[in-house]
């Protein structure tokens, strides 16, 4: 009878060493033709010297320290920039001695996110009243309020990361809902008015850019309001964004829609469930699963399409950076800045395509 030594190791014995196993994958994806051995030398070839250049550029050569002129001699990156520049870029011209409430409201979301990583609170329609009124709350933090003592912050200091986040997590938000409306009212057939409402509305806002919206709901809504109104000029983005993104969400709902079976809802109306109740309970859940990766992808164009604001005078991300760059100081300094901003949009966009990744992934294993 073998001792459990000589039956492990000779389990073990039977097992190919790890390098045995990277060597065989290469071979049958990387080296499995002419072609392919070819495309993988020049791909590592191009990997190798990109990543020599930023080496050499990033760290070898680059500018330390707190110092600007250390920049004008050295040939890489200067890293004075993001120290001197940084707080610019998260909050804008947002006063320096109230920069604490940016900070808090980062901790609020934060407090208020941590337990979503549990099911039984995801699926709680409380957590998401939560949400909402943390939002307001946070509004009130950054913004200020004279009723509860809170000094005002007037909007046009606001700008960098933080009126990005502003700009696109309340557009999404919004826009949302008002696109499931929409694309709810596109297709009813019972409602020929509100139909035509909401398929003229769709096609006006598609037809029509984004630059365009922002200058109307800048220059001309205020028009609407008694002489002496003095619409704010965020707002006034604010409402551009959300009903220009309203379109685009309501013909991505309007596909999930028309995937789902007549027969789904015929049974629906047999069991005795009214319109909205079918389509809150049957229709929607499933058209809004089918729809993740349209839906993301709308949320990312929603996020880019914010640094659009810099043309009536808000600073965004963009914004800011072309103010410090036109600073005499960090004249030539470009470069680092669309680095440090690139770096930033490509996080977000990449965090949230990740998570709707998981969230089909869990749908699909839910279905079956």
């Amino acid at each position: 009878m073998k001792s459990e030594a000589a039956v492990e190791h000779g389990a073990g014995a039977g097992k190919p060493p790890m390098w045995s196993i990277a060597l065989g994958w290469m071979r049958r994806n990387l080296f499995n033709s002419w072609l392919n051995s070819l495309i993988t030398l020049a791909a590592l070839w191009m990997i190798y010297e990109v990543a020599v250049f930023l080496v050499g550029w990033a760290l070898v050569n680059a500018a330390y320290g707190f110092d600007p002129e250390s920049c004008r001699a050295a040939e890489g990156l200067c890293w004075p920039f993001f120290a001197d520049t940084w707080k610019l870029f998260m909050v804008g011209r947002y006063p320096f001695e109230l920069r604490y409430r940016p900070l808090l409201v980062v901790l609020l979301i934060a407090g208020v996110a941590v337990p979503g990583i549990f099911r039984a609170v995801r699926q709680s329609i409380w957590y998401y009243a939560v949400w909402v009124a943390a939002g307001v709350v946070a509004l009130f933090i950054i913004r200020g309020a004279d009723f509860l003592n809170i000094s005002l912050v007037n909007t046009g200091l606001w700008g960098g990361l933080m009126l990005t986040m502003i700009l696109s997590v309340a557009g999404i938000g919004f826009s949302f809902p008002i696109g499931v409306v929409l694309a709810l009212g596109r297709r009813s057939q019972s409602m020929p008015i509100v139909r035509a409402l909401c398929v003229g509305y769709i096609e006006l806002i598609r037809g029509v850019p984004l630059i365009t919206i922002l200058f109307m709901a800048s220059n001309m809504l205020p028009l609407f309001f008694p002489p002496g109104f003095d619409l704010d000029k965020v707002l006034a983005a604010q409402i551009g964004i959300i009903l220009f993104s309203a379109a685009y969400m309501a013909e991505v709902v309007r596909g999930g829609l028309q995937a789902i079976p007549r027969g789904q809802i015929e049974a629906a109306e047999a069991v005795g469930l009214n319109y909205w109740q079918t389509m809150a309970f049957i229709v929607l859940p499933q058209a809004l699963r089918i729809v993740i990766p349209p839906l993301v992808s709308t949320f990312i164009a929603l996020l880019k399409d914010t640094s659009l604001v810099a043309i009536i005078g808000l600073y965004d991300l963009l914004g800011i950076h072309a103010q410090i760059i036109a600073n005499p100081i960090w004249l030539g300094q470009g470069v680092e800045g669309y680095v440090f901003i690139g770096l930033i949009y490509w996080i977000i966009c990449f965090s949230i395509s990740r998570y709707a990744s998981k969230l089909e992934k869990r749908f699909q294993a839910a279905q079956h």
